[in-house]
């Protein structure tokens, strides 16, 4: 499955006069169309090897969402529906007729709400080690919103360490993490802190009610809950994917690959 010749192309497009969306274009026009959706703090750099390890014919469309990698703005809107529309702009701009669009972490949001954005476009939603955390995605309550937020403000590089251990199995090497820790917490300002409101503040379940897309969850086995598997496996499949930590679309490229051409893009 390896492509060593992909020939790669960096693009911009301008949502209004306030956010510029850059993204990464690879295979050819006519060929199945993947959207690839970084996470919090992280960018479209993260699938540069997944992407090589997709089939020649694939489309593929890396995202570097708004204030991540690449991509700058100036709004003041932080919240899964706009940042949809970053992706959406995107898909526009490539005429995209049809795609699965395939998210990691806070990108797992962000496709679920591009799927209700776009329901003629987006025919599978995938989300990367998403959707399952209890404590992220399901509707906070205030006070439980307000302790995660107040974590951040008082001790951003606490909330963000915390946030790398609580996706790093037993035994993740200590490096890894925090080589992961060492790049999220360099995120820019405010739209990183805003970012992380806007995904506390997300109502997965209001969301999931609108998106009529097959979605597929891949979840490294050690970090879902049965809580999670009782309370949306019924909604979303739950697959569960052993190729390390949180981050496994960077450490498992090619296992990374195998999962999404196995699901709707055949």
């Amino acid at each position: 499955m390896t492509t060593s010749n992909r020939i790669r192309k960096h693009l911009e497009i301008q949502r209004s006069d306030h956010t510029t969306i850059r993204y990464t274009a690879s295979g050819p026009a006519g060929g199945p169309t993947l959207a690839l959706i970084h996470g919090w703090a992280c960018n479209r750099g993260d699938y540069d090897a997944v992407t090589d390890h997709l089939p020649e014919n694939y489309r593929v469309l890396a995202i570097d969402l708004a204030e991540h990698g690449e991509s700058r703005s100036t709004r003041d809107v932080w919240t899964m529906e706009e940042f949809a529309h970053d992706v959406a702009a995107v898909l526009e701009a490539e005429s995209v007729i049809t795609c699965v669009v395939a998210g990691h972490s806070l990108g797992g949001a962000v496709a679920v709400e591009v799927g209700r954005l776009l329901p003629d476009a987006v025919s599978h939603v995938v989300a990367l080690d998403s959707l399952h955390y209890m404590s992220l995605f399901p509707a906070q309550s205030e006070g439980q919103t307000d302790a995660m937020m107040n974590m951040f403000r008082e001790d951003f590089a606490g909330g963000v360490r915390t946030l790398v251990e609580s996706g790093s199995p037993a035994g993740t090497d200590t490096a890894l993490k925090d080589a992961y820790f060492e790049k999220m917490v360099a995120v820019r300002q405010p739209a990183g802190l805003r970012s992380i409101e806007g995904l506390v503040r997300w109502d997965m379940d209001a969301a999931l009610r609108e998106t009529k897309q097959p979605i597929t969850v891949f979840a490294i086995s050690d970090l879902v809950s049965q809580e999670a598997i009782d309370r949306y496996g019924e909604r979303f499949d739950i697959l569960l994917a052993d190729l390390g930590s949180h981050h496994f679309p960077v450490e498992a490229p090619e296992g990374t690959a195998k999962l999404l051409v196995g699901v709707g893009t055949e």
